[in-house]
């Protein structure tokens, strides 16, 4: 955890976010390659057993405290909307940015959903009511086999978090950044930018303020994750901050001020009530997600 951080200081430095195209496209092909890997793994497993383990009605063993974590764990499996307007702030037209983010996000969501549904529905047929939180773990813990294999897509996965932090972290940094500069533009500090140059390396610039607020962040999260290592727990909650406000509240504020949907109307009946239904779902994940992260923690 402190290696990544310690990685995360340094990919911070790059100053927005179409510096870090490179990283984005390399996590693409990192999450493509794992997910083909724990789905061939699953899929393995069940033509060795020769059966399918599980049931249809899912496990015997489960808890309220489970069931809310695990709708945790499904809101934050979508979390495109934390970054899609700056994704579609960096398009060019012709065609239309509008038109072209829609069909993105629909070849997006196609793969996104057919990887979770072959991984976790083959991953629970071939371990039943003993499939692990990480899939990949419970390979190497129960089949003992494809160690390699199970190395190479555990690599992956790290490749692929570095840049995913830096594809969600650019934009906070540049909302926060830009706040500063609106807020205070006379303040000299915020326009520093030494000149640096060390043996064999080009010479280059720091912006100091960059540098203390993307280092604190980082070291903030570094901690976060240190005193807080259980990942199933800690992206239930993630998923029950963020799904309801910008999943589901915004965009229907936003498609009620552009139609101009008048209350009271039969739409407007329907998506008020959606979002009260997903506001209560959520609100379910969230408290049991911190209930689990905090039994996990004592």
């Amino acid at each position: 955890m402190l290696q990544f951080g310690a990685a995360q200081v340094l990919l911070s430095q790059l100053p927005d976010f179409n510096s870090i195209k490179f990283l984005s496209v390399v996590a693409a092909v990192m999450s493509f390659t794992y997910s083909f890997i724990g789905f061939a793994l699953g899929f393995a497993e069940v033509i060795g057993n020769g059966y399918v383990k599980g049931s249809i009605t899912g496990s015997s063993t489960h808890s309220v405290a489970g069931i809310s974590q695990a709708l945790g764990d499904i809101a934050f499996a979508y979390p495109c909307s934390l970054i899609l307007i700056k994704i579609q702030d960096t398009l060019r037209s012709p065609p239309s940015e509008n038109k072209t983010m829609k069909k993105a996000s629909m070849i997006a969501m196609t793969c996104t959903t057919f990887f979770y549904l072959c991984c976790g529905g083959f991953g629970y047929a071939a371990f039943g009511e003993d499939t692990p939180g990480n899939l990949l773990a419970g390979f190497g813990l129960f089949s003992g086999r494809y160690y390699w294999l199970i190395n190479i897509a555990n690599a992956c996965i790290v490749i692929h978090l570095v840049g995913s932090y830096q594809v969600f972290s650019q934009t906070f940094f540049a909302n926060i950044e830009k706040s500063i500069a609106e807020k205070w533009p006379n303040i000299q500090f915020t326009h520093i930018n030494p000149t640096y140059k060390l043996p064999w390396f080009p010479t280059f610039q720091i912006n100091l303020p960059r540098l203390c607020l993307r280092t604190t962040y980082v070291i903030s999260t570094t901690t976060i994750a240190v005193i807080f290592p259980y990942f199933n727990q800690v992206i239930g909650v993630m998923g029950g901050l963020t799904f309801w406000p910008l999943t589901i509240y915004f965009p229907v504020e936003m498609y009620f001020k552009q139609r101009k949907i008048e209350a009271w109307t039969p739409k407007w009946i329907m998506l008020r009530a959606y979002t009260m239904f997903c506001l209560l779902v959520t609100a379910f994940a969230l408290i049991g997600s911190i209930e689990g992260l905090i039994s996990a923690k004592l």
